[in-house]
């Protein structure tokens, strides 16, 4: 009898503690008008790899869309009908974005970059389903809560980047999984609930249902020695100045994750004039009632509201900005399907949609990249030869070779 005493207490002690994981549900209820359940974005049939699609009450042609990913320490494959659904996705829906809640593989099945990958291709499928499922491509952000934050700070932060070094670690950013591949995996905002964000920084959290710490089997290796494993695969280390714009929420009392993980990236953000805030929760804890209050469900919504507007201004500006180029320009320029270069311009023409760029210079590094509409000044760069991997908005890349005297 005390062997069963102790047991369940066991069993109700690690509820609680994946309780914290998974966030609170919260006492509403969820709103909406359609859901699509189950939707494979891999096409390999695995529960993993399946999403849900919610769409809000009031019927649109299209609408902008969130994609919020379930807390677990990175070890549950099966939670996205965990996912904050009354809580943070009800307040998106209610605010007339869609909601896409994905699984992603634990760190049972794969170890990282793999949950990264996952969540890329949740982006893609959106995309390449977007007619669909009614989803209006103009504005797609990401949201999640703990690991699934630290999963979406991810996401954020290497748009543009194939890869991820750190001394002699190297690993893929992009991954190559469903058939959208040719489309773009970046996004345009995010909101992150309590997230790790340099897991090499962190307290390490002991994995009560195996040895070592939760980080280290999401890393395949623990931390002592294994400081470049560790570093690609945290947020603040890519941050650069075409990052989206990121906002964070994070517990003074937060008992998991310490707060000073959402202040390196917003500090990090801030240092690359990245539009970002943090909402320190006075008293709050890791996925508490208190966290979800409705000042700051707003605060996320306006957030994303003012995002778009942002970005829909930025396109209208940079649109009135560029003339008709001359017929012969346009001609040398049929090779490059609507992106070329004039001078020391990168442009592109016959389209008011986004581009992104990444320069890379003969060594291999990463100079410059970033977002244009219509046109951007490479005259800054130093002199020398660089490659130019212009991304279009369907995701199709184009390289160029640019000189700069």
């Amino acid at each position: 009898m005390k062997k069963l005493i102790v047991l369940s207490c066991f069993l109700a002690s690690v509820a609680a503690y994946a309780q914290g994981f998974g966030g609170q549900q919260g006492q509403g209820k969820m709103e909406y008008s359609e859901k699509f359940a189950d939707l494979n974005y891999a096409g390999d049939g695995k529960v993993y790899h399946t999403l849900d699609i919610y769409l809000p009450k009031e019927t649109k042609d299209a609408y902008p869309v969130v994609i919020h990913t379930y807390g677990s320490a990175w070890s549950m494959n099966n939670q996205k009908g965990s996912a904050d659904l009354n809580t943070i996705c009800a307040a998106l829906t209610k605010a007339g974005y869609a909601v896409v809640t994905p699984n992603h593989r634990s760190a049972s099945d794969a170890i990282y970059p793999a949950q990264l990958h996952d969540l890329k291709a949740v982006v893609r499928f959106i995309r390449g389903n977007a007619a669909k499922y009614k989803i209006d491509t103009s504005f797609i952000a990401m949201s999640g809560f703990s690991s699934g934050g630290h999963l979406s700070s991810l996401v954020a932060t290497t748009c543009g980047l194939k890869e991820g070094k750190s001394g002699s670690v190297t690993v893929d950013l992009v991954g190559s999984l469903g058939e959208f591949t040719k489309f773009s995996s970046c996004i345009d905002a995010a909101s992150l609930w309590s997230p790790p964000t340099d897991i090499y920084t962190m307290n390490p959290i002991n994995n009560f249902m195996g040895s070592g710490t939760y980080e280290g089997a999401f890393i395949g290796a623990e931390r002592e020695g294994n400081k470049d494993k560790w570093m690609v695969a945290s947020s603040p280390y890519y941050a650069s100045e075409d990052d989206p714009p990121i906002i964070l929420f994070h517990g003074t009392s937060d008992q998991i994750v310490n707060k000073e993980q959402s202040q390196e990236l917003y500090d990090s953000l801030k240092k690359h004039n990245v539009v970002t805030e943090l909402v320190s929760v006075s008293g709050g804890t890791h996925g508490g009632n208190e966290m979800y209050v409705s000042e700051n469900l707003d605060k996320m919504v306006s957030f994303f509201d003012k995002a778009r507007e942002a970005k829909a201004a930025d396109s209208s500006t940079n649109d009135s900005m560029v003339t008709d180029p001359p017929a012969r320009v346009l001609a040398s320029m049929k090779q490059f399907a609507q992106v070329g270069l004039m001078g020391n311009k990168l442009v592109a023409y016959g389209s008011k949609d986004e581009f992104r760029f990444a320069v890379v210079s003969m060594n291999g590094s990463v100079a410059r990249r970033g977002s244009f509409y219509g046109f951007h000044d490479l005259s800054s760069l130093p002199s020398g030869a660089y490659a130019v991997v212009v991304t279009f908005p369907s995701g199709i890349q184009k390289s160029l070779k640019f000189v700069k005297k």
